[in-house]
């Protein structure tokens, strides 16, 4: 795997929780979030929401199904326009969304946490052919959201209790007995957003320590990327094996931020990744 020396600067604009990071296989074109700053990015435009919004999966060309902290949506990339296609916890005020991904059955996981990170507060669902269902309960900070090409196995996590998790699936794309631990995380940093490349090793983003770690399928570290700030929250993978991440600022001192400037923006961190397409959600 040959690799980008350092990560390099993809976007300047500072969020405060950059996260969702998607990059569109027909338009070639990556799209990020700031959950706090309630704002959807994409090269050169930007649209901004009176609700924070976290994840997204891409629908068609001009179609994303985005998720906001009480609702799935489509989403309409040129005009800006929103239509609600299901609610997501909108009882729940102490909730909002957090990481989502397409699996490659055509479905849409997205998880969901406290405002304030309180224990066991989210869940995780499956929203698949208009139904959402709840696959976990008593998350506290869901995460690590991400699929083998063959679509055989799903990996997440609750982040404070540094595991990633590994679920067998069936052939529909739903969980088939229990979940394994794939890995426990050692050393600096929490596992946050996560991406699965074309050859079946997941790559996790670790918040805290400023670092990508590509883990083989048996959990094992096969690889460590370092970027030049610490909040390192979520990977994108393209078909042709480039990866970017999205980083956060949030929580961070005057003293932190003056040593990592760069923190709240999107990186283009390597290439050479066995590359992989991001499936179309069937909603």
């Amino acid at each position: 795997m040959t690799r980008s020396t350092v990560a390099e600067l993809f976007d300047d604009r500072l969020c405060e929780l950059g996260e969702g990071p998607l990059w569109h296989p027909e338009r070639g074109e990556l799209f990020w979030f700031d959950i706090l700053g309630r704002k959807l990015y994409a090269p050169g435009r930007e649209w901004s929401f009176d609700t924070a919004h976290s994840a997204a999966g891409w629908i068609d060309r001009e179609t994303l199904l985005i998720a906001s902290e009480t609702a799935l949506w489509r989403f309409d990339i040129e005009s800006g326009a929103r239509e609600q296609v299901h609610e997501l916890e909108a009882d729940h005020p102490v909730t909002r969304s957090n990481d989502g991904r397409a699996d490659p059955h055509g479905g849409f996981w997205i998880g969901t946490m406290g405002w304030k990170a309180e224990l066991g507060a989210g869940a995780i669902y499956r929203f698949y052919e208009g139904r959402l269902v709840k696959l976990y309960g008593g998350i506290t900070i869901s995460n690590s959201i991400c699929f083998s090409p063959d679509g055989a196995t799903a990996y997440f996590a609750d982040t404070p209790t540094r595991r990633i998790m590994r679920q067998p699936l069936d052939e529909a794309g739903w969980p088939h007995g229990a979940p394994e631990v794939l890995v426990e995380v050692e050393g600096p940093g929490n596992p946050d957003g996560a991406i699965c490349d074309g050859d079946g090793y997941v790559w996790s983003a670790r918040w805290g320590s400023g670092e990508i770690v590509r883990h083989a399928p048996d959990g094992r570290v096969d690889h460590v990327e370092r970027l030049p700030v610490p909040q390192v929250s979520c990977p994108a993978l393209t078909p042709d094996g480039v990866l970017y991440a999205t980083t956060a600022r949030e929580g961070m001192d005057k003293a932190a931020l003056d040593d990592a400037p760069l923190s709240g923006a999107t990186f283009k961190v390597c290439d050479g990744v066995p590359g992989r397409a991001e499936r179309a959600v069937n909603p």
